[in-house]
């Protein structure tokens, strides 16, 4: 191609092809924000609706242009949600609930609703690691007799902004950055902070995103929300507000910082793999669902608004109400057919579930179909067999990409009466849907309700109601976080921020990052705690599914191996013998013990716990390996529980961890097979999760 040399053009390295780029070059300074057809916006924060309280708007031409546009910007995968995996079960409520809901599938305690479920990574991209630091979708379809319910959460019961307009930036914050396409599923980074630290609408739910709910242990221990605010409606079309709970059975754990970075270089599927064995193996996920429940007449008796989603409601003011359970019992067959084609949609609702006029539910109600209607092809997506309703579909849509009903007779069209007026509408008594009536009356204006105004109150109830260990992991996480924001100015302004929600909060991370002056704060703490929010109270009463380390080597002893590997496994644990190398290892005796794993193909952070059995031999060729070594002590870094029976303890000594707290870790000074009370200390140290209370900063790990 010929270069263009003519003086005003850029100089003699432009060429034609340059000149003919320009017209498609954005210039980030242009002054003012328009719409694709030159339209200066004046707001671009808040979406037209009726009232400040009142529902979006279909004129609203703005919000739909840059919903549309962000909705459609990647294909095939997802947006946002494109790392997840997923399973069927099963959902069964605990008794009629026809006092709040005419919703037949929670109206009878015999019948078994038929679901699947997908989790999901937020930021990433289908090659992203599980791990990441990261909020996670909790999405379940529900194949009730009425038609599709899709409740369409995530493991955090907040959100980050309170009007759907402001998702499209949001998600452009977080996201690697465009002109290097860095960093990868991670919100370390300028643009995030810069966004969060202009919108102080974020300071909730970056609490929960810095705390350990944003590096859940599995899937099977994480909590679900619906996030919103929704409505029961009965069969008189009285309605009730209504928040959804998702609660494991297992409990709700977590990992930690280290440990979840060092797992998504070791098994960055490590979430996705652990659903599916478990299913596979038989010990199926269980979560119980549970709702909040508030009159219509007490919609204005908190001090937050309802229909914000940056807000909780403590479940001191309003108990969380177990109504069913769920079980899931079957993994997919194929991943893309199912998994990667499954379409949710917030909209999919059944009689006697409706909206409120929250404003990110009102966008994510346009949003969520349009975005299928690029991933899926067009129209027909809810003929994919995964998002086929078992109800019977019947209505006049035709054509359309990947169109596979066979439609017979003449008509598709109502009224009509060539087809005996077939499809007829049904009314409520026939199982039609019929929205809630609400009285709307407003004018139309760009405005959020001053009742959205308190940014700052419910981040300062999280932190209050953290132990001293989640304390210590959140103001880590914000060190970490911020230690990656390269502009001063940027870490200024969020220590501003913190400073609002607790002095204590902004002082704690200001000094890991270099603000030496923190901002007097406008607000006074209120002190309030809500004991719920603390993973520190979380249960701890099984062992089921956790897996454990056995650290082994030529000359250990077969009898404590074999006693470990029964007792473990009669108490639902999963204990696997780990070498230098797979196979087996000779006993003490001569046996032959049999090995799973080799300790190069794996690492403690894979595991919640380990133990070194008895057998000098054993120990001593232990103590000389690095790998088992480190083992160890990064085992015991993590907070884990590490058991040591005999010459065992040798190892611990090796790690340089004799003199530290002893804290979860279980010795027998006896020789052999371990004994009951061995077993009985280790299970119960292994139910725990892990112990805050040990001094790691001295742990060579």
């Amino acid at each position: 191609m010929a270069t263009d040399n003519r003086a005003g053009d850029g100089g003699p390295d432009r060429t034609a092809k340059d000149r003919q780029l320009d017209a498609y070059r954005v210039d980030p300074r242009d002054t003012y924000l328009t719409t694709d057809q030159g339209l200066r916006v004046s707001d671009t924060d808040n979406s037209l609706a009726a009232g400040a309280r009142g529902p979006t708007l279909m004129e609203d031409f703005h919000f739909r242009e840059k919903i549309t546009s962000f909705d459609h910007e990647r294909i095939p995968e997802r947006v946002v949600h494109a790392r997840g995996a997923g399973a069927y079960g099963y959902f069964q409520v605990y008794e009629p609930l026809t006092e709040f809901t005419r919703a037949d599938f929670l109206r009878d305690p015999a019948a078994r609703t038929p679901v699947f479920v997908r989790f999901s990574t937020v930021a990433g991209s289908r090659g992203s690691a599980d791990t990441v630091r990261d909020v996670r979708g909790f999405a379940t379809k529900f194949y009730t007799g009425e038609g599709n319910f899709d409740l369409v959460g995530n493991n955090m019961p907040v959100f980050f902004i309170q009007d759907a307009i402001k998702f499209p930036d949001f998600v452009h914050a977080v996201k690697p950055e465009p002109h290097n396409e860095i960093p990868q599923a991670a919100s370390a980074h300028n643009t995030l902070w810069d966004f969060v630290s202009l919108q102080p609408e974020t300071m909730h739910m970056m609490m929960w995103l810095m705390s350990d709910r944003a590096l859940p242990r599995s899937y099977r221990m994480m909590q679900g929300f619906g996030v919103h605010t929704f409505r029961f409606v009965d069969q008189n079309g009285r309605g009730t507000f209504v928040k959804f709970h998702w609660k494991p059975l297992l409990g709700t754990h977590s990992l930690v910082w280290d440990e979840a970075q060092k797992i998504a270089g070791k098994d960055p599927d490590f979430n996705r793999r652990d659903l599916w064995d478990s299913i596979e193996a038989g010990v199926f996920p269980e979560y119980e669902l549970g709702v909040q429940l508030v009159p219509e007449d007490r919609e204005f008796a908190f001090d937050f608004d309802l229909l914000d989603a940056t807000k909780i409601i403590p479940e001191e003011l309003v108990p969380v109400r177990p109504i069913g359970k769920m079980v899931l019992d079957r993994n997919p067959e194929n991943f893309f057919a199912e998994t990667e084609q499954v379409a949710f949609h917030i909209g999919n609702v059944v009689p006697g579930i409706d909206f409120t006029n929250d404003p990110l539910l009102q966008g994510r109600l346009f949003s969520y179909l349009d975005t299928q209607l690029i991933r899926l092809g067009g129209p027909n997506f809810a003929q994919i067999p995964v998002n086929r309703p078992v109800a019977r579909v019947h209505n006049n849509q035709r054509d359309g990409y990947n169109q596979r009903r066979v439609h017979q007779g003449t008509t598709s069209y109502a009224p009509n009466s060539l087809g005996a007026g077939c499809p007829m509408v049904a009314d409520a008594s026939h199982g039609g849907y019929v929205h809630y009536q609400e009285r709307v009356d407003g004018a139309k204006i760009r405005r959020r309700s001053e009742s959205f105004g308190d940014h700052y109150s419910q981040a300062e109830l999280f932190w209050n109601s953290m132990s001293d260990w989640e304390k210590e992991h959140i103001v880590a996480a914000y060190r970490f976080e911020l230690g990656k924001v390269e502009h001063r100015h940027i870490r200024v302004r969020v220590v501003a921020h913190l400073a609002e929600v607790h002095p204590d909060l902004a002082a704690r991370v200001a000094e890991g990052i270099g603000v030496e002056e923190v901002e007097k704060p406008s607000r006074s703490p209120h002190g309030d705690s809500s004991p719920a929010l603390s993973q520190a109270n979380a249960r701890r009463d099984s062992v089921a599914t956790r897996k454990v380390a056995i650290l082994v080597a030529d000359g250990v002893d077969a009898a404590c191996v074999a006693s470990l590997r029964e007792t473990l496994a009669g108490v639902g644990a999963i204990p696997e013998v780990l070498a230098a190398w797979d196979g087996k290892v000779e006993g003490a005796g001569g046996e032959t013990v049999p090995v799973d794993r080799a300790m190069s193909t794996m690492a403690s952070v894979l595991y919640d716990a380990v133990v070194v059995p008895d057998g000098a031999a054993s120990t001593r060729s232990l103590a000389g390996d690095g790998l088992a070594v480190h083992f160890v002590a990064e085992a015991y870094k993590h907070g884990k529980a590490i058991g040591l029976l005999g010459s065992g303890a040798d190892l611990l000594r090796a790690s340089r961890l004799e003199a530290m707290d002893g804290a979860g870790v279980v010795l027998q000074e006896g020789r052999g097979a371990a004994d009951q009370a061995f077993l009985d200390a280790f299970v119960t140290a292994l139910a725990q999760h892990r112990v805050w209370s040990r001094p790691t900063d001295r742990v060579p790990a």
